[in-house]
């Protein structure tokens, strides 16, 4: 009887150990209204709004949980996880602490601005960036050109006596720190996922005949909009398949134009040459039928003659 307990104990608490080694992903925030990111714990019931610690490059630092994610059976690979580890919940001393925490970034904030206004210079100040620990503060701010704040810096580390760190932004990462809605009506891409920013060329707009008005293609940042790089890539692949606009096509024994294709809906507009008011829209299944129009080949140049 002894012996069976023993037993059952075992295999209780090796359930208990591989549950444990499960992995859990959540979403955590460092501040209120920042970027998420995703995070990994062995805690499995950790709530929306609850105060965890994580441990990062100049020690630990409180974060909030954002939301709950899916568990990462052990018996799987576990490669390519998050980097951010939560080690533990944070106890009541540390919930006091982040919230003081906020309130001395504002009075940062505010500190900050008043010697910026003071030393003239001309630089925006975005945001202010604590750590737990109060081993740094870092400001960052905006400018057009270079700015020499070693002054600022020495007032700053008086007033704060900590290590000053001032890092400039751009305005793409401006509105990433700040955040906002976009003209589509979601939260702006930057400031809820994306993690770096891809370059966006206007030929980008062109490709998905997008209406090249500046105010319709430009974001908040008033740069051109992220979401011109999501579906670029598919807008090339399809129309490198569909005829040319001002190409002539053989369908059905008769030659007709290119007048317009929508990569979108995956349609061809065709004409007879010189006739257009007999166009016609192709679906995919029917001009993928179409064959090229063979082209005469250009003249050769004539030698002139000595």
């Amino acid at each position: 009887m002894n012996s069976h307990s023993e037993v059952q104990n075992q295999a209780d608490t090796g359930q208990q150990e591989t549950a444990q080694s499960d992995i859990f992903h959540y979403q955590v925030q460092s501040r209120p209204g920042s970027q998420p990111a995703a995070a990994t714990a062995s805690i499995a019931d950790l709530k929306t709004a609850e105060l965890v610690i994580i441990q990062t490059d100049h020690g630990p630092e409180p974060v909030t949980v954002k939301g709950a994610g899916f568990q990462w059976p052990a018996e799987l690979n576990q490669k390519n996880l998050p980097a951010i580890r939560i080690q533990r919940r944070a106890n009541q001393d540390e919930i006091e602490k982040f919230a003081r925490l906020l309130e001395r970034e504002q009075e940062a904030f505010t500190i900050c601005q008043e010697q910026i206004a003071q030393l003239n210079l001309a630089m925006k100040l975005i945001l202010v960036e604590r750590y737990s620990n109060g081993s740094k503060i870092i400001f960052y701010f905006t400018a057009e050109n270079r700015v020499d704040f070693r002054e600022l810096v020495k007032e700053l580390v008086q007033e704060f006596r900590t290590r000053v760190e001032m890092r400039q932004i751009g305005v793409r990462h401006e509105t990433k720190l700040i955040g906002g809605l976009g003209c589509c009506g979601r939260e702006l891409c930057c400031s809820s996922y994306i993690t770096k920013f891809a370059p966006v060329s206007i030929k980008m707009a062109k490709e998905q005949d997008v209406p090249l008005n500046p105010a319709k293609i430009s974001g908040i940042c008033n740069r051109l909009l992220c979401c011109l790089t999501y579906e670029y890539d598919s807008y090339r692949q399809i129309r490198k398949m569909m005829p040319r606009p001002g190409k002539t096509i053989q369908l059905h024994d008769q030659t007709v134009k290119v007048l317009q294709c929508n990569v979108l809906q995956e349609t061809v507009t065709v004409a007879p040459p010189g006739d257009r008011d007999k166009a016609q829209v192709l679906t995919r299944s029917e001009w993928e039928q179409a064959k090229p129009t063979q082209q005469p080949p250009p003249p050769k140049p004539k030698k002139n003659k000595k």
